[in-house]
């Protein structure tokens, strides 16, 4: 696998990208060839999407400016850096802004992490179509790339929790160009090559990782030979299983090797997916983490960004993900196949980070979308890509790369001012086999800070297989294993469960057994997630269609106050959820579990509730 990628860090300024005129004139830049836009606030950091792309395209020779979080209810934020030459960048930022903005419930929220101090409405909701429609506005005539994960996730039409219908395509309802899906340093490069040769934006409409879209005439006229047709837009209004069905043909051609071209019909023009790009190879990516980043706020932020500080320090070593949870949307973005870092380039940023102002001396964590993936491989992902009709998980071709993943937390220890070095962001217990107790014992010595995070979601198997995610008998005898890896290394350790309510499958009664567990083995936690239906994943194609896109069969599915039955139920300890668990254990016929008796889950005396069928 190979395509083109020239970067050269020389190129890069040691300063932030600049954000005012005054800034790009102090550089000798008089104007840009990109700007890009963001929801976020303005940071420089290999964590953020923004970030990666400004400084992958200042290295391959272009003037980048940077329009962060812009009152959108003016002009004069998106007018002041001009108009680029080649193209604007328009993205949401890191999250979703409706994930960013609303709770699980719907409610909206009162903070926002990627904004100076934590300040909310810094940003509008569907940022990605407010302010491609501003821009448009102010330059009729300058091409627009949407990007990023809002844009990414809602390529196809998609059902959207916020206002709970099917919505277009985002390229379909924003007057944009070119829409990047995935990590996108290769298609943005692509992009900005052929505009600067002087071609128009209307021929660049093949790049990988990328969707266009054609108007009905132009599609009618060049018809792509092998393209996968997903179900148009107005079908899928009309039968839901549709949504269903296209879900499951556009996820089978998510794959940079064998995947396919895929095309949507809308109603005034016809969205198509390009086949993915390629994964960065190790030396790519070791030259994207390694540009100069300050790892800082821009100086026009007066006030903290909450999102940094965790992973000011922090390290980024591997993309990708082949768990393939449901609820997870990771095999549509960064793809299934592992794009890791060398060692050598994690030590050398680790050192450099070891030598900056402010650093304590600990690297709070090490991975990516699962940490101990870091390294694993299989061979045939570099000529026939991930297997079409199987899970990688389990697969005897896959190489385990747990031995690499400890030498490197234990190679980073040893870099003088490092004191410690974590994997705070968890790991996944499935991928740790009996016959890896050493790693996990590598891990409870050294790198574990109290507590091990691990996400085994459900204690019902019947829940878990809908979810993706091992039978929980695996989680059980992996705590055995982790308590005692833990006693060998001394220590007093803790896992912390993620658990999660109200997943499609998912009824009161199994939330009662969840609850039972917890309180039989003292395992009650407060990292429990309500299931948010977000774009693009089966589980939110379960919630709004009852079906699972995988076998066609139907699902009950919690809405509402059972919804909220479901994660009281999880909190059960907490006073202020005592109506809803009642509530919750007479609809499952628990009464026994209401009363005064060790077992029982809440007391009896006070809020009665009303027994109530829920409807799927």
């Amino acid at each position: 696998m190979s395509e083109t990628f020239r970067i050269d860090p020389a190129l890069c300024d040691p300063r932030p990208l600049p954000m005012s005129r005054a800034e790009a004139a102090a550089r000798g830049i008089d104007g840009f060839d990109v700007i890009l836009v963001t929801g976020d606030a303005c940071v420089d950091h290999p964590s953020f999407g923004t970030a990666i792309i400004g400084r992958v395209l200042e290295a391959a020779g272009y003037t980048v400016g940077i329009i962060a979080q812009p009152e959108w209810r003016s002009d004069d934020d998106f007018a002041r850096l001009g108009e680029p030459r080649l193209f604007f960048g328009i993205s949401a930022g890191n999250v979703d802004s409706m994930v960013n903005h609303y709770t699980a419930a719907r409610k909206r929220r009162s903070t926002d992490a990627y904004s100076p101090g934590g300040a909310a409405g810094r940003r509008p909701d569907r940022a990605v179509l407010v302010y491609a429609e501003r821009i448009h506005s102010l330059f009729p005539d300058t091409p627009l790339v949407l990007g990023g994960i809002e844009a990414s996730l809602r390529r196809f039409a998609h059902y959207d929790y916020w206002s709970d219908s099917i919505r277009q395509s985002v390229l379909a309802d924003a007057p944009a160009d070119l829409l990047v899906y995935g990590m996108g340093e290769r298609q943005v490069l692509a992009i900005a090559e052929g505009l600067d040769r002087g071609e128009p934006v209307g021929r660049l409409r093949e790049i990988p990782g990328t969707a266009a879209k054609y108007t009905i005439p132009e599609w009618r006229e060049h018809p792509r030979d092998g393209c996968v047709l997903l179900p148009s837009y107005g079908e899928i209004l009309r039968e839901q299983g549709l949504y269903a069905e296209a879900f499951r043909l556009h996820s089978a051609e998510q794959d940079p090797v064998h995947g396919r071209c895929v095309a949507q019909p809308h109603p005034k023009c016809v969205i198509v997916q390009n086949r993915p790009a390629v994964p960065l190879s190790e030396e790519e990516m070791d030259r994207v983490y390694e540009l100069p980043y300050t790892r800082m706020p821009h100086p026009s932020n007066r006030e903290p960004i909450p999102a940094l500080e965790p992973v000011r320090y922090s390290l980024v070593s591997h993309r990708g993900c082949f768990g393939g949870c449901s609820f997870c949307a990771l095999g549509h973005h960064q793809g299934r196949i592992i794009q890791g870092r060398s060692e050598a380039s994690l030590l050398r940023e680790a050192e450099r980070m070891a030598r900056s102002e402010g650093f304590t001396g600990v690297i709070p964590d090490v991975g990516g979308p699962t940490a101990n993936m870091y390294r694993w491989r299989c061979p045939r992902w570099e000529e026939e890509g991930a297997c079409r009709d199987r899970s990688c998980l389990g697969c005897r071709n896959l190489e385990n790369g747990l031995a690499d993943h400890l030498r490197l937390l234990d190679d980073l220890a040893r870099i003088p001012g490092v004191k410690r070095v974590f994997v705070s962001s968890g790991i996944r217990h499935d991928l740790v086999p009996p016959e890896a107790q050493g790693y996990l014992e590598g891990l409870c010595r050294a790198h574990v800070g109290g507590h091990l995070k691990v996400a085994p979601e459900h204690t019902s198997d019947r829940v878990t297989a809908l979810m993706h995610k091992p039978p929980f008998a695996l989680f059980e005898a992996f705590r055995e294993r982790f308590r005692a890896a833990a006693r060998r290394a001394g220590k007093e350790l803790y896992l912390l469960p993620y658990l999660m309510s109200g997943h499609p499958g998912c009824t009161v009664g199994d939330m009662v057994a969840c609850a039972e567990y917890l309180r039989d083995h003292g395992l009650y936690t407060e990292q429990v997630q309500d299931f948010t239906p977000t774009p693009m994943t089966a589980s939110t194609v379960m919630f709004a269609t009852g079906i699972d896109p995988s076998t066609g069969t139907t699902v009950h599915v919690p809405r509402d106050r059972e919804k909220r039955v479901q994660r009281a139920l999880l909190h059960y300890r907490d006073p202020a959820n005592r109506a809803l668990v009642t509530e919750g254990l007479r609809e499952a016929g628990r009464e026994d579990l209401i009363g005064s008796g060790r077992q029982c889950l809440v007391p009896g005396r006070a809020g009665a509730g009303k027994k109530r069928r829920y409807e799927p």
